[in-house]
């Protein structure tokens, strides 16, 4: 008989078909898992604590998870292989080193010499021991280069530096000091949340305050806060709301600056935003590169649930893992929600359908964070720091080419030339020549513009904005199209792939800007339909920067 005897034929197709469940992976999930929940929107997390404990996701660890929670292996594969913090080994592969460095190189690290540091970890380190990888910003531009070296982030890193770290096996996350909650309700803090909890405070009466101050969404669009809680609470309940922690626009780092000194301003403002639209939980995204920042909003938020602050609504931290594009308030939705982290198409809003189907509001950490200030001070103190024409203060994450790189918290209205002011000027030997008003993808303009407002609407007209309120400095010293390159780089790895024109737009943009092939028809017409036909920001705004430099090069040369 062909193939074999009637009986080896039976024998053979008894077999289980695919890969065979490890006994061992399975109980090393359910040992991690614990008697947490076997949710679907806890995937990500469950994905973490196998990545934290082994380094690695082997695939009889995805196929235990899968069983685990009653999902098929591709929903889980698709979701740990959308995330670059997540290490998938098949089984003929090798596992990577006990140690990742990811070194920085976006724009501010590359200025300070992020590619002499990856040249020269990789010359020094075994790496059989120490894997070296490229990373985009990791939030610490003011003190670039930066690396993360297992779970501990390094700020002016060094080779030296960094070798004596994995030589004293100290990759663990450094919690800087900060107010804990003991010490911020001794200062007043929670008295306002409390205010609300009685009653003597009204949502309309906070909503016509934060109107009144002009306090707008500071994550980048810019949306006035009044009136989104306006909008969320015009939608039938159950509501939901999120903090957006994921800033990984190149050049941010001021919601970073915030959470590591005084975290609960924004943990009261997020408390008093879901009691007025009256949303049922708080689930606060963060991104994996704060692990100092995670753990302190770990402990603070666990203090707040003990201390019976969080019995109205209860708040959930969930950890990103590596996703630019999770920054995008429903990427970041669907990433909660335990899926791959793509843009949704709009309308609907995520005010009206949002987390899990429910009206949602969403803000970002500095804006809550300014929430009490201005409760006790008053919306016409807020509104009146800002320049003739402008309401507020602005935080600003400044770095590049400077003297004293930070956060700089200046009315709104404030110029790049008094911002460089305020940093101590230009870095020793430099001379302004250009500025990022908003982080990759605001934009690159002369120093001529230097003058000009920062703040929303300023730049539009131009082809930027101040989005994120991240500014780089560049200087005589640097190289324009260099820096545009660095950009678009950053944009094609980010780019989730959901959309042709972004997908295919920033690979095709790099090859070009890589071959030196500075066509500005060929450009031009790439870029339009970049920005006409892709799903969301990422993908309409990556071309900024190159066409800003194509002007400064056009002025220059006196075209």
């Amino acid at each position: 008989m062909l193939g074999g005897s009637r009986a080896d034929i039976i024998k053979k197709s008894s077999r289980p078909k695919g890969r065979q469940l490890s006994e061992d992976a399975v109980e090393d999930v359910r040992d991690l898992l614990g008697d947490e929940p076997l949710r679907r929107d806890l995937l990500i997390e469950y994905l973490h604590r196998i990545q934290d404990r082994h380094g690695q996701l082997s695939a009889a660890h995805l196929k235990a998870l899968a069983m685990e929670m009653r999902l098929s292996e591709a929903e889980v594969f698709e979701v740990a292989s959308f995330y670059h913090h997540f290490d998938i080994v098949k089984d003929d592969e090798q596992a990577p080193a006990p140690v990742t460095v990811r070194v920085c190189d976006s724009l501010s690290c590359e200025l300070a010499g992020a590619d002499e540091l990856v040249a020269a970890l990789e010359a020094g380190c075994d790496p059989a021991n120490v894997r070296i990888v490229r990373a985009p910003c990791q939030g610490r531009c003011a003190e670039a280069p930066s690396a993360c070296v297992g779970q501990r982030e390094v700020g002016y890193a060094t080779a030296d530096a960094i070798g004596q770290i994995i030589e004293d096996n100290a990759t663990g996350a450094v919690v800087p000091g900060y107010i804990d909650l003991e010490q911020y309700r001794a200062e007043g803090g929670y008295s306002l949340y409390g205010a609300c909890l009685k009653g003597e405070r009204t949502p309309e009466e906070l909503i016509d305050m934060l109107s009144d101050a002009g306090l707008r969404g500071l994550g980048g669009a810019g949306f006035p806060a009044g009136k989104k809680w306006q909008i969320v609470r015009s939608f039938d309940g159950p509501r939901l709301m999120t903090v957006n922690g994921d800033e990984g626009e190149p050049g941010t780092f001021k919601d970073r600056y915030y959470l590591e000194r005084d975290p609960h301003r924004t943990l009261e403002g997020a408390l008093i935003a879901a009691w007025a639209v009256e949303a049922e939980r708080i689930y606060i995204y963060m991104r994996d590169e704060y692990q100092g920042v995670l753990e302190i909003l770990r402990r603070e938020v666990e203090a707040l649930t003990e201390a019976g602050l969080c019995d109205l609504c209860p708040i959930e931290i969930r950890r990103g893992a590596g996703a630019y594009i999770c920054g995008e308030e429903s990427a970041m939705i669907e990433s909660i929600e335990g899926k791959r982290g793509l843009p949704r198409h709009r309308p609907p809003y995520i005010a009206e359908v949002g987390l899990f189907g429910r009206p949602t509001l969403n803000h970002n950490v500095e804006t809550l964070h300014w929430i009490r200030t201005i409760a006790e001070k008053g919306p016409g103190w807020f509104a009146d720091q800002g320049k003739e024409g402008h309401k507020g203060l602005r935080s600003f994450s400044v770095s590049g080419r400077v003297a004293e790189p930070g956060v700089k918290i200046v009315p709104a209205g404030t110029s790049v030339d008094e911002l460089i002011e305020a940093c101590g000027g230009m870095a020793e030997g430099h001379e302004f020549r250009a500025f990022l008003p908003g982080g990759a993808s605001g934009g690159i303009f002369p120093a001529s513009m230097g003058d000009l407002p920062l703040d929303f609407g300023t730049f539009e007209p131009h082809g930027g904005f101040v989005g994120s309120h991240a500014v780089v400095i560049l200087s005589d010293k640097d190289d324009l199209k260099k820096a545009a390159l660095n950009l678009l780089r950053f944009f094609k790895h980010e780019s989730c792939g959901q959309c042709t024109p972004c997908r295919a737009g920033t690979e095709k943009m790099v090859a070009m800007l890589e071959a030196d092939n500075w066509d500005d028809g060929l450009l031009a017409d790439l870029e339009q339909v970049m920005r006409d036909a892709s799903i969301c920001g990422l993908g309409q705004a990556a071309s900024n920067p190159v066409r800003s430099v194509l002007k400064i090069m056009q002025k220059e040369a006196g075209r």
